[in-house]
């Protein structure tokens, strides 16, 4: 077998976070950043894996045999990392049994074009990439495998924009023309912790919100989003979803928590409480979080791909 190489964008949830879960309309984005997968073949009926980082050091290596992938062999003695790769090729496995019963072996690395913890999909881009490589459906391998609501495997596939949504369980992604003309506005902030989206995601099904009047509220707010002319507009549309979600979440928003003098929005994207927040100001707010301790700060020019 020859060596062969598949990429996946990394992935930015401008609206809907969580209620996404429930069937509302989330507005998404594909970073410029993501993550590359190498596969050559191998022999021992083994599979040799190693993950890097974005400054090329190596986070995880293992040896996984075909015999624990395809029994899906847990065990407490394994890394949580090699488990949940198990787990990933098990459902794999059950999805296209050839890439093993086929296969005498593999050399496969992982290789991540942004820093690990900034949770621009490590795990998405992972599962759409495997997706790619043994010609799967990545929304069941990530469904069956991970979990989550889908939004960041239609990023990795798609270089635009797009509305995604849950429909009947199954999952819709429509392209749409979002290009900002005030982007020069718009920041992201990385807030200098990973947020596991697993855990933020059982968090926010225990609370069993009624959420239907929700759904309709952030579905409007999407898609004014999408058709928004003016930053200030936008700001406020912003502000308004945090808001819903902070009545929904029973947790205060990023500003009021970390951000309450700032002057302008700042929205966190995906699982509250880490990973990057976007901030829309009138003026260059590099400065200002800087003086707080962030420094992880990039242009929407910089992120957005």
């Amino acid at each position: 077998m020859q060596k062969q190489t598949f990429y996946s964008n990394g992935k930015l949830l401008f609206t809907g976070e969580y209620v996404v879960l429930d069937g509302a309309k989330a507005l998404a984005v594909p970073t410029k950043f993501g993550q590359n997968l190498v596969v050559h073949s191998g022999s021992n009926k083994e599979i040799h894996w190693k993950s890097f980082d974005s400054d090329e050091t190596i986070w995880f290596q293992d040896v996984l045999t075909f015999e624990e992938i395809q029994f899906k062999k847990i065990q407490e003695s394994n890394s949580k990392i090699k488990n949940t790769l198990l787990e990933i090729l098990h459902q794999a496995f059950i999805q296209s049994p050839n890439f093993l019963t086929n296969s005498n072996g593999y050399v496969i690395e992982s290789h991540l074009t942004f820093p690990r913890l900034w949770g621009l999909g490590t795990s998405s881009t992972l599962i759409n990439n495997i997706g790619q490589w043994l010609q799967i459906d990545a929304f069941e391998l990530l469904q069956k495998s991970f979990g989550g609501s889908g939004y960041d495997v239609a990023c990795a596939q798609n270089n635009e924009p797009i509305l995604y949504a849950i429909e009947n369980g199954k999952p819709t992604t429509e392209i749409v023309p979002f290009d900002p003309p005030f982007k020069q506005n718009i920041h992201f902030v990385y807030l200098n912790k990973k947020q596991s989206s697993k855990s933020a995601i059982s968090n926010y099904i225990t609370k069993q919100h009624r959420v239907d009047k929700v759904i309709t509220k952030i579905n409007a707010i999407t898609q004014e989003v999408i058709q928004v002319e003016e930053g200030r507009d936008f700001a406020l549309l912003m502000e308004k979803h945090q808001a819903i979600m902070s009545d929904v979440l029973e947790t205060e928003t990023v500003k009021e928590k970390l951000f309450h003098d700032f002057k302008g929005v700042v929205k966190s994207l995906g699982a509250w409480g880490g990973d990057f927040v976007m901030v829309v100001s009138k003026n260059d707010p590099t400065d200002y979080f800087i003086s707080k301790g962030y420094t992880t700060i990039l242009s929407y020019e910089e992120m957005v791909l």
